[in-house]
């Protein structure tokens, strides 16, 4: 039984107030259709939670022009702990969230215009050569806009979905390896050091640093990957050349996962046994598994995580279950049905029936 990455599923956001959130990313990144809402307690993530079980409210969003969903996610019952430092390239954890974009200047022209986001860099090009541009939404969460083709629905929108995620890393090629291996993103779109001109604004940008991104060579495939698209990896290595480079600070330190900023990177998979015998091949053993019960709202499946090198958290789900018109029993399975294969389009093109307004 062989392992199969479909896709970024999506990035997990920490967030004081699930419904404002949503409002922003549904405004302003188009992030307008929920496949699920689902109020519980998170006790199957106690090494992160403190130990104990902890109340959420969380939320699975998607933009279908095609990408990676936000699970938006709301801590409820405890006082939010807030990360104590401003966060700078080469720190480690999710720094950034990738978006997809069609049309990058019109993008950055959209969301100059009273959208409340912080945009901190002009359009430049990364070294790739692609146009990205670089913002804070209003709770000081990173995303990085940038160019890309992939379409699932070709809906009249400047922004897709998520495109992937910047990652800080201490050991570069140890990271390489641990990512290229366990979700194949195995092919080198750049790999440049120094100060990066193309970054200059975000915080960090002034220290020599290491990037490679990565991205898959495989084509995509599973159920779901239509949706999700293709993405990337970018890692972020700061480079302690002289005085005056600081060490990097874990943005997740002394705190509890579900706090307020990026909280997750989580792939959509299937054979879920295959995955985990790739993972301990590493030296990644799970660290939680929720085992094949879970269910979050109307969708079910088996959750696991695992932690890159350096105590990042990575998710896979292997989804049973998706919620198309709950209210008539109409639902997507996909337990039984062949793991390499798409799903047709009509059934993935359902999804539109979750649309908020």
């Amino acid at each position: 039984m062989e392992k199969i990455i479909c896709g970024i599923q999506q990035v997990g956001i920490g967030v004081r107030n699930v419904a404002e959130s949503w409002k922003w990313y549904k405004d302003n990144f188009g992030f307008d259709t929920k496949i699920f809402g689902a109020e519980g307690v998170a006790e199957r993530m106690l090494p992160y939670t403190g130990g104990k079980p902890q109340p959420r409210y969380a939320i699975l969003v998607y933009n279908l022009r095609g990408g990676a969903g936000f699970e938006v996610w709301e801590p409820r019952g405890r006082e939010l702990n807030y990360v104590a430092f401003e966060p700078a390239l080469g720190d480690l954890g999710i720094y950034a969230c990738k978006i997809k974009s069609r049309d990058v200047r019109a993008a950055y022209e959209q969301l100059s215009k009273d959208s409340g986001a912080r945009i901190v860099t002009p359009v430049t090009r990364n070294p790739a050569g692609g146009e990205h541009f670089f913002l804070y939404d209003p709770w000081n969460n990173l995303f990085e806009v940038e160019s890309d083709t992939y379409v699932f629905l070709n809906e009249d929108k400047n922004l897709g979905g998520g495109n992937g995620a910047v990652l800080g890393v201490t050991d570069m090629d140890r990271s390489v390896k641990f990512y290229s291996t366990l979700m194949d993103y195995d092919k080198v779109e750049y790999d440049v050091t120094g100060v990066q001109a193309d970054l200059e604004g975000v915080p960090g940008s002034q220290y020599p640093l290491r990037r490679v991104m990565l991205s898959r060579s495989k084509p995509i495939e599973g159920p779901l990957s239509e949706v999700m698209g293709t993405s990337h990896i970018e890692l972020v290595q700061r480079i302690p050349e002289g005085f005056g480079v600081p060490a990097p600070k874990k943005i997740y330190e002394g705190r509890y996962w579900g706090d307020p900023g990026f909280i997750h990177l989580c792939f959509d998979i299937r054979n879920m046994e295959a995955i985990r015998e790739c993972a301990e091949s590493l030296g990644h053993s799970f660290v939680c598994d929720g085992g094949r019960d879970f269910k979050m709202g109307e969708a079910d499946g088996h959750f696991t995580y695992v932690e890159d090198p350096d105590g990042t958290l990575i998710e896979f789900v292997e989804t049973f279950k998706v919620p198309i018109l709950k209210k008539w029993g109409i639902y997507l399975h996909l337990e039984h049905r062949d793991p390499h294969k798409q799903l047709p389009r009509y059934m993935t093109r359902a999804l539109r029936f979750l649309r908020s307004k």
